[in-house]
């Protein structure tokens, strides 16, 4: 069965191409819907709930369909997974043919250049921030003064549970922070943080 799908924005109004083109192309079933391209299309996810297998989803062009290159990718594969087919009717995409497949493949690789991209360039911003003095992640709940007074109490032996009872931590979190300190145990700061940190440590 072929099931047919148009999408204008709340901008647009006028879908008469899009259906144009998919009832000549002889779709069995047509669903709109009027949804910007950023919002979530529950028309479309109903549609793709009922699509089983040897059914062929057709659109008019990719933009009508998917909010990004990731979700048309994820729709692709979740079309696929059910036994059926996507077509765009002024793109090469039909994965029934060669050309369509390879087509597939290329958008692949271009989501995931971008996905390299976008983390590179995150990755750079928090380094940055690192090195101006700007808290990356979530602040330690224990202020620097009580983890200071908890290594100090722990390294003049007093048990490392009766400290952490007496500054309300669990006493793996209190032992954690001594070995920390006292540079027992390496603390895992994350890929961005130990970037930073090694290469203060080089840098001495």
């Amino acid at each position: 069965m072929k099931y047919g799908y148009a999408r204008v924005s709340t901008i647009d109004q006028d879908t008469s191409l899009q259906l144009s083109a998919l009832k000549a192309a002889a779709c069995d079933r047509i669903v709109q819907e009027r949804r910007s391209a950023v919002k979530q299309r529950p028309a479309l996810d109903a549609l793709l709930h009922e699509i089983g297998p040897g059914d062929q989803l057709v659109i008019y062009k990719l933009d009508r369909l998917a909010r990004s290159l990731n979700h048309l990718l994820q729709i692709i594969e979740h079309l696929r997974g059910r036994g059926a087919q996507l077509r765009s009717l002024t793109e090469p995409i039909d994965c029934g043919t060669a050309a369509g497949r390879m087509f597939l493949q290329v958008l692949g690789a271009v989501a995931e250049f971008e996905r390299s991209l976008i983390r590179e360039r995150c990755m750079a911003g928090q380094l940055e921030a690192l090195k101006r003095g700007r808290q990356i992640g979530r602040p330690s709940r224990i202020p620097l003064q009580d983890r200071s007074e908890i290594v100090e109490l722990i390294a003049a032996g007093v048990p490392h549970r009766v400290v952490a009872d007496a500054y309300g931590i669990s006493a793996s979190r209190a032992l954690a922070l001594y070995h920390e300190a006292t540079g027992r145990k390496r603390r895992n700061w994350g890929q961005v943080r130990t970037l930073y940190y090694d290469n203060i440590t080089h840098t001495l």
